[in-house]
Order: structure tokens, then C-alpha cells, then sequence
């Protein structure tokens, strides 16, 4: 486990040492080296820089919804994502939602300047003749999708939101 933050591992180090004691006595900076073994690190300093190197998440596509309420039945309700977090200025104004399922986060967002109406987005998907199934077995759901096995990068599910954007489910090859 890799703490969060440097403040994150201080913390927890404090904790092992207490954890420990009386049985064994560690300073500070050897607990910290312990953390930093754990989390496959030569010791602190290594586990440290790591906090320090520049580096990229992963992308949240945003797409255009003109209906938070009909997005949420159609990403939530019937493609099974989750809520993570909703943002609105306040009340009356366009709504900004982030959904997630597994390691795939995507933003649905009423703002007129966020995505353009019938973007396409590419999913991984394990399993995907099961998904497809439990989809076409939801009653919340009103597409029948097919697979394209002959797709190019594996066999591809594709769903269009009710706003135009498509949704392109692939069970990557290899």
C-alpha cells in the first residue's frame, strides 16, 4: 500500500511504531523505510520522490447530456455506472456529473461548451458477452445491441446515449 500523500506516510509510520511497541522500537525514519519496503521501494527517499515525479491520471471523457435525469436512467439505471460526485453552480443551472464503473469515469455534463453531441468513446470491457446480456435483460433498457466480433481491436458492443454520443464497449484482443 502507497500512502497518499508525504503527510500520509508520516502518519501511518507513527502508527506502526505504536503498533510495535513495546515489543520493538523503531525511529521515525525507520518506519518510514519499512512503508517504503513495503511498497516495493528501496526506502524512504525513493518513496518520497515518487510524490515529486510529474505524471498523468486517468482521463474522464466528458460528454454532452441536455438531460442529467435521463442520463442518470441511462448510464446508471440500465449500463450499471455509479454516481460519483454531481457539481451545479446552483440550483437552475446546467449540472455536471461524474459516473463511474470499474476503471472506466466518464462526465456527463449539461454545460454547452463541455463535449460535443455524438463523440465517441471506447471502453474496454471484460466479459462482454455477460454485460450484454445483463443489459438485455434489464427492463430499464430499450436498445437490443449486437457484437461485432470482426471489430478491429476485438469483438465491440456499440450503444448511443440518448444524446448522440456512442458508446463503444471492446473486449480488446490478447
Amino acid at each position: 500500500m502507497i500512502p497518499l500523500t508525504p503527510n500520509d506516510a508520516k502518519v501511518l509510520a507513527r502508527a506502526l511504531r505504536s503498533g510495535l511497541e513495546p515489543h520493538l522500537t523503531l525511529s521515525h525514519g525507520q518506519a518510514l523505510d519499512v512503508l517504503a519496503r513495503m511498497a516495493g521501494l528501496a526506502d524512504w527517499n525513493a518513496l518520497a520522490a515518487t510524490y515529486h515525479k510529474p505524471g498523468f491520471g486517468s482521463p474522464m471523457p466528458i460528454l454532452r447530456v441536455q438531460d442529467a435525469a435521463l442520463a442518470r436512467q441511462f448510464y446508471v439505471d440500465w449500463l450499471g455506472f455509479s454516481i460519483d460526485f454531481e457539481h451545479q453552480f446552483e440550483p437552475g443551472l446546467p449540472l455536471f456529473v461524474g459516473v463511474s464503473r470499474d476503471d472506466a469515469a466518464l462526465g456527463l455534463s449539461e454545460h454547452h461548451g463541455d463535449g460535443t453531441p455524438g463523440s465517441v468513446v471506447w471502453i474496454p470491457t471484460r466479459a462482454l458477452t455477460s454485460y450484454r446480456d445483463v443489459l438485455m435483460a434489464s427492463p430499464a433498457g430499450s436498445q437490443r445491441p449486437g457484437i461485432d466480433r470482426d471489430a478491429p481491436g476485438g469483438p465491440t458492443m456499440t450503444i448511443i446515449d440518448p444524446f448522440g454520443n456512442e458508446l463503444r464497449f471492446c473486449e480488446p484482443n490478447g
